[in-house]
């Protein structure tokens, strides 16, 4: 539980109705900085150095626009108050924690489709390579603000291992295949019809020497 010693970075401003787009911009803007609003154009922020400077630069942002800015540090009036306030910031969290879990659950089927399709190739191992990268940065930039600790984080990161995990079996497939293709045969082989060209004419002007 957060105590009342904890300060907040409130920023309260105001922004011409047209064009929207600054007006969207800036929502965005806040929004990216895992700022919860308490009200419409009132938001707020865990007291920071980082999170002062982000502010300033979001009033900045809105003065260049046209708008009006101002910022304030300032205390909850009570626990009750405060956890109200860190309740809003878990429930932003939980929404991305939900939209990152159903992207885990699409990349497990994405995988399981190859399996069961017996597709073992350099090229899916890649995709799915690069997909997992960023399940993994998407899963950090969520954590990064999540500063109170949103209950979904540890099955976020419990699915991210299962993903990762899932891949290092596909890739080991993989790579025992592609293993196996570059062998040498024992013996006398015969040369298959996927042999090269030059391959197959030499096996010809053999069989014709022992006949």
């Amino acid at each position: 539980m957060q105590t009342t010693t904890s300060a907040w970075l409130l920023l309260t401003y105001k922004v011409p109705s047209e064009p929207s787009k600054v007006r969207v911009a800036i929502w965005r803007r806040i929004r990216s900085l895992g700022a919860v609003y308490i009200q419409n154009s009132i938001c707020v922020l865990p007291a920071s150095t980082e999170h002062q400077r982000q502010f300033r630069m979001v009033q900045s942002e809105i003065e260049r626009g046209g708008g009006e800015a101002v910022i304030f540090e300032t205390l909850a009036l009570d626990p009750k108050q405060e956890e109200r306030v860190v309740a809003y910031f878990k429930k932003d969290r939980e929404q991305d924690y939900e939209e990152f879990l159903d992207k885990c659950a699409d990349y497990k089927k994405e995988v399981a489709k190859e399996v069961d399709a017996d597709h073992y190739t350099f090229a899916e191992l890649k995709e799915n390579d690069e997909d997992l990268k960023k399940l993994k940065n998407w899963l950090e930039r969520i954590k990064t603000l999540d500063f109170y600790g949103a209950p979904a984080r540890e099955t976020a990161e419990k699915q991210l291992a299962e993903c990762e995990s899932l891949l290092d079996a596909y890739a080991a497939e993989v790579f025992e295949r592609e293993q196996n293709s570059k062998a040498p045969l024992k013996g006398n082989p015969r040369i298959g019809v996927n042999a090269p060209p030059a391959a197959k004419k030499a096996s010809r002007k053999t069989t014709r020497k022992k006949t």
